[in-house]
């Protein structure tokens, strides 16, 4: 029983790989399009996630977004940057005994912290054991030296980051991206959280490519679905 409680609880985060003709599977494919737009000026390699406050659904949207680049054809590495509450061991169901913090503290190497996914030229690195200096570690020389170099071996970086206004870890990582993205659940997020979010993010002098509205109802008997809107308005 816990098996398939497990089973369907990855397969509700990964809608893109496992039910692909869906709607909201559809709709993880237009922000895949629409941030190959983006990309007229300049290219965008490496693409950070965030929210203004936790339960918005960031961590889903960045592990679809990552899935949808990966069945495009590319490289692509998914790293899961919230140190603070890491959730990608859980979706791919990996183990995460070592990840990111292992690496940048120089107890494991790339080859043993990076984890190939079932997910067909995606992999994946977890956050690793929860340190206790989180933004020490992301703003490090180690961290901007390891985006390079994966930048060698993959196509795309998708990093997930932590909520914007509960702690700086994602304006840190802003600096190190091309672009990020700002997702906002439907009935959750206030305006206010949302637009200080941004603001945060412009301090940080981060290309904002847009926004996620997760969570938007389309219609009765689906369980929940994906707007996007891409734009700096």
């Amino acid at each position: 029983m816990r098996r398939n409680k497990q089973s369907l609880s990855k397969q509700r985060h990964l809608i893109a790989f496992y039910k692909p003709k869906s709607t909201t599977a559809e709709q993880f494919r237009t922000i895949r399009s629409n941030v190959d737009f983006s990309q007229v000026d300049t290219d965008l390699k490496t693409i950070m996630l965030t929210s203004s406050g936790p339960g918005e659904g960031k961590s889903t949207s960045t592990a679809n977004l990552a899935v949808v680049m990966a069945q495009q054809g590319k490289k692509v590495l998914l790293i899961d940057a919230d140190l603070r509450k890491p959730t990608m061991h859980y979706t791919f169901r990996l183990s995460n005994t070592e990840g990111l913090t292992t690496m940048l503290r120089k107890l494991t190497t790339f080859d043993e912290s990076v984890k190939k996914t079932e997910v067909d030229n995606l992999f994946v690195l977890t956050s690793g054991p929860i340190p206790p200096n989180p933004a020490e570690l992301l703003s490090s020389v180690g961290m901007a030296s390891f985006i390079t170099h994966a930048l060698t071996l993959f196509d795309n970086v998708i990093i997930d980051t932590p909520p914007i206004l509960a702690v700086t870890d994602a304006q840190v990582l802003a600096n190190l991206c091309d672009g990020t993205i700002l997702v906002v659940r439907s009935g959750v997020a206030e305006k206010e959280a949302a637009a200080k979010a941004k603001d945060l993010l412009m301090k940080a002098k981060a290309r904002i490519l847009g926004v996620i509205l997760n969570g938007k109802p389309i219609s009765k008997g689906n369980d929940y679905y994906y707007y996007n809107y891409y734009g700096n308005d």
